[in-house]
């Protein structure tokens, strides 16, 4: 019988004996977290749409061009040479939701996770509203293609179309930039057929996963189920079924009117199946924690309405640990919780520093591969280099000149001597780099070069200069 009670563990819910698609009906759900998750989530949709389209100084507030290599966070503007920053702040956010994983379990799936909120509080809204809560859809699935079901279906999977193209469009905003985007809108799609194509091959896949692919991708493609396994503790506060109370020592039993459940031994649960019924991957919260419950909290909902009606205490499924359940333990801040918001605070300390640190202006001076030196009149040796300044503001940066401070020499610019840098923009050339034989002292010297802007200093680099060995 134990061996029985855990083959829920050998497969999935959504899987049926045959191997093949089990569809999730779930009910839909309503109570008091429901209603904080649909301010929350309305919340992050708007932040999630409106993000590419604020600008902080000129910057676009969040954008990932991977294309162009150029990357936005809350209006901080990140090159290629500022990966090293782009890293530390990855790994903030990884040891971010691990913490919260630790200590509150797999909450951010449930309240915060993109593809959840598009699912339960867009898609699945509109498909409560077309065809109905789980009875009705559970009907016409089973139906034959009459007039009915085939204008509930046209009708769900044309808006469903609409709203993938949609988000496809706002991903495109992340990825090239708003401007350009509405650019390209208001130039036509024929203008810009390669995007075109991109947009309507994102529009299939959000299509594919909210319309077909569904809760697979939190129990199948995510990996940050299994990672919960890893993470998650029994001090962990997690969506839990209080089996102390529930099952009592006689197990669970229907609820039959003006009987005394306490004095034949049996627990709160009525085994009314709803907490099954109304959950969105299909899994059954009293089986314990599983790697495919992301924490939505409707079975606390749902049951906390069934309490009610029967009249028996609310929090048979709650937010616990199963140190509260089990030893009655309130949740403490421990060790492991201590360490990582130790790792966490000192990264982000980290980062902000080297935000503090970093110039607006950086500049690259390399010698030309494959140029050795050459030997001039008077004595003086010169080298030949390739330059890069990045402009990392929103202005432009004029009367750009280079000035050698390490060594007395001259730099020449094979362009006109002062340019200027465009704004978010890069400037790359080639320059002569020449000093006296007496003020070198070995065949490879450091050399120390500021950028000016005017009379500005704005950075400064160094590179290598060769010269002669007779010249150590």
């Amino acid at each position: 019988m134990a061996q029985d009670s855990e083959n829920f563990r050998d497969s999935i819910g959504t899987i049926n004996e045959e191997g093949k698609r089990a569809w999730v009906f779930p009910k839909k759900p309503s109570g008091k977290f429901y209603e904080y998750r649909k301010y929350v989530s309305y919340a992050l949709l708007l932040f999630l749409v409106a993000s590419p389209f604020i600008k902080i100084n000129g910057n676009q507030f969040l954008m990932f061009n991977v294309l162009e290599r150029r990357f936005n966070i809350f209006g901080f503007p990140f090159w290629p040479q500022d990966f090293h920053l782009f890293v530390i702040s990855m790994i903030i956010g990884v040891i971010f939701i691990a913490l919260f994983t630790v200590a509150f379990g797999r909450i951010f799936c449930g309240w915060m996770c993109p593809q959840t909120i598009f699912l339960e509080m867009v898609f699945r809204r509109i498909e409560y509203w077309i065809d109905g809560d789980r009875g009705a859809q559970i009907k016409l699935d089973r139906q034959e293609w009459n007039a009915e079901k085939i204008r509930k279906r046209v009708l769900k999977w044309v808006i469903f179309f609409i709203i993938s193209f949609l988000i496809a469009n706002v991903f495109l905003a992340y990825l090239i930039g708003s401007d350009r985007l509405i650019q390209y809108i208001t130039d036509g799609p024929l203008q810009h057929i390669s995007t075109m194509v991109s947009l309507l091959i994102f529009t299939a896949v959000f299509y594919f996963v909210f319309a077909w692919f569904r809760e697979q991708v939190c129990i199948i493609a995510c990996p940050y189920g299994r990672m919960q396994g890893v993470l998650l503790d029994n001090k962990s506060i997690v969506v839990a079924y209080d089996h102390k109370r529930g099952e009592g020592e006689s197990g669970r039993k229907k609820w039959r009117k003006n009987e005394d459940r306490s004095a034949l031994g049996h627990g709160d649960c009525i085994d009314c199946f709803q907490c099954v019924n109304v959950c969105p991957t299909g899994i059954d919260i009293r089986n314990g924690t599983q790697l495919e419950c992301v924490n939505c909290t409707a079975c606390i909902d749902e049951c906390d309405t069934i309490m009610e009606k029967v009249n028996l205490p609310k929090g048979l499924i709650r937010y616990a640990s199963e140190d509260e359940i089990v030893k009655k333990e309130k949740f403490k801040f421990t060790p492991r919780l201590k360490g990582y918001t130790a790792v966490l605070v000192i990264l982000i300390g980290v980062l902000v520093g080297m935000l503090f640190l970093r110039n607006d202006v950086e500049a690259t001076v390399l010698r030309l591969p494959g140029q050795l030196y050459e030997h001039k009149e008077g004595n003086i040796i010169s080298n030949v280099y390739t330059y890069k300044v990045v402009n990392k503001t929103t202005k432009d940066i004029e009367d750009i000149h280079f000035e050698l401070i390490s060594h007395k020499g001259t730099i020449k610019l094979v362009r006109n001597k002062d340019f200027k840098i465009p704004a978010q923009k890069l400037a790359e050339g080639t320059l002569f780099i020449e000093i006296n034989n007496s003020a070198i002292k070995s065949d490879k010297e450091k050399v120390k070069i500021a950028v000016y802007s005017g009379d500005k200093l704005i950075e400064t680099t160094t590179t290598a200069f060769l010269a002669p060995r007779s010249y150590k």
